[in-house]
């Protein structure tokens, strides 16, 4: 007698063999959708249960969600569902991520203005770019969607999808905002990040990265998270640092700005409030960080704040940048976040980046300010282990 698990698990394929078996009938959509949209509804509620229920048969229930993508918006929708919930399994993620052809299924469904679960692809994306295999999205080119972009590479398109796509402005049934997450999780392998970072020549030269970093102040928290996790990401690059950097100023040691990301006033930015500056601290300030208005708000969420710190700490790693981040008063800005969010894990943060930026090169003396006095514990961290640290680690957004 089969137990209560393997039950559920015989309905789930005779369900889907119901569905794939009609998918192509040529039933009136009205028609279908009583009885299929039912059929793919009830089979949601399963998808967040033991994911071996959709393994069976050597990833038979997998093999036919692919297919049911590709049926009516509403059956598809479900069929999106139940994908992105099943696909943290790394097994059933490896499987979407290597399969060519539903790679560009997705990919020419999300790049059509017209399609009704872009949003859902995005996240779908998202879980598949955890695999190392959907690296190869990186060096894809595929046919141009003229509508959206002139780019053959597709992560051109996405990239367009995403800048073009916020707040339904290229397709009124989606925002894009989950490719935010997409592109953090490619940001965690070299190849991506040397694309970030990278001059395109087909695209006037343009960095990637500086088409993303202007959504850190938007108004979606899934956005601002992901583009915070990306540049963090990012910045793991060390190479890139003196590009990441660069500013509108003219300085010998970066990059002049035509090539240069400029991305420091969108990670300093989210970290500031309404306080006010004295004129020490503003003299070299960023011009972008001065004469804010009065109400200008800090980041709400905490866990972003703690992204853009640790992604100072790690845009400090050498002399060179730690030279710039002092110059441009970075020092002020930090302190005040210190003093004005009561958090004890950003207030941590706080502490490490000052350690860093403010300590003395080798042959100076040690003048590290005492953050106790901007309102919090001025406990300073040891950074001798910080590659065994939790904030060093790249990240990873479930």
């Amino acid at each position: 007698m089969p137990s209560e698990l393997e039950e559920v698990g015989n309905q789930v394929l005779r369900t889907l063999t119901f569905l794939t078996d009609w998918s192509d009938e040529p039933l009136h959509p009205t028609t279908k959708h009583i009885s299929h949209y039912a059929a793919a509804e009830h089979l949601v509620g399963y998808s967040q249960a033991n994911p071996s229920l959709w393994k069976r048969n050597q990833l038979e229930p997998i093999r036919d969600l692919k297919l049911l993508v590709k049926d009516y918006a509403p059956i598809a929708k479900n069929a999106f569902t139940i994908l992105i919930n099943v696909s943290a399994d790394a097994e059933v993620q490896k499987a979407l991520a290597k399969d060519d052809e539903f790679l560009e299924t997705l990919l020419s469904r999300i790049t059509n203005s017209k399609e009704p679960n872009a949003n859902e692809i995005a996240m779908l994306l998202a879980n598949m770019a955890k695999e190392d295999s959907l690296q190869r999205v990186l060096e894809l080119k595929r046919d141009i969607p003229k509508e959206l972009s002139k780019s053959t590479w597709a992560m051109d398109q996405l990239m367009d999808c995403f800048v073009k796509g916020a707040e339904g402005a290229y397709n009124k049934n989606a925002d894009f905002d989950y490719l935010s997450y997409f592109f953090a999780d490619l940001a965690k392998f070299p190849k991506g990040r040397e694309y970030l970072t990278t001059p395109q020549e087909h695209d006037d030269n343009v960095i990637p990265i500086t088409k993303i970093q202007v959504f850190t102040d938007h108004t979606s928290h899934i956005r601002r998270l992901g583009v915070a996790s990306t540049i963090k990401n990012v910045a793991f690059h060390v190479p890139a640092h003196p590009v990441l950097l660069s500013n509108l100023s003219s300085d010998p040691n970066l990059p002049p700005p035509s090539i240069g990301a400029n991305l420091l006033p969108y990670i300093l930015l989210p970290l500031m409030g309404p306080e006010e500056y004295a004129d020490d601290d503003t003299e070299g300030m960023l011009d972008e960080l001065q004469l804010l208005e009065p109400d200008k708000e800090r980041e709400k969420d905490n866990e972003i704040i703690k992204t853009h710190l640790e992604t100072l700490l790690l845009l400090s790693t050498t002399q060179e940048s730690r030279e710039v981040l002092r110059r441009v008063k970075v020092y002020p800005i930090v302190r005040e976040c210190h003093m004005h969010v009561d958090d004890e894990g950003v207030q941590e943060a706080c502490d490490r980046v000052v350690q860093v930026i403010m300590r003395k090169e080798e042959g100076e003396e040690e003048d590290i300010p005492d953050m106790a006095s901007a309102g919090g514990s001025g406990k300073l961290m040891e950074l001798e282990n910080a590659e065994d640290d939790e904030d060093e680690k790249i990240v990873d957004i479930v």
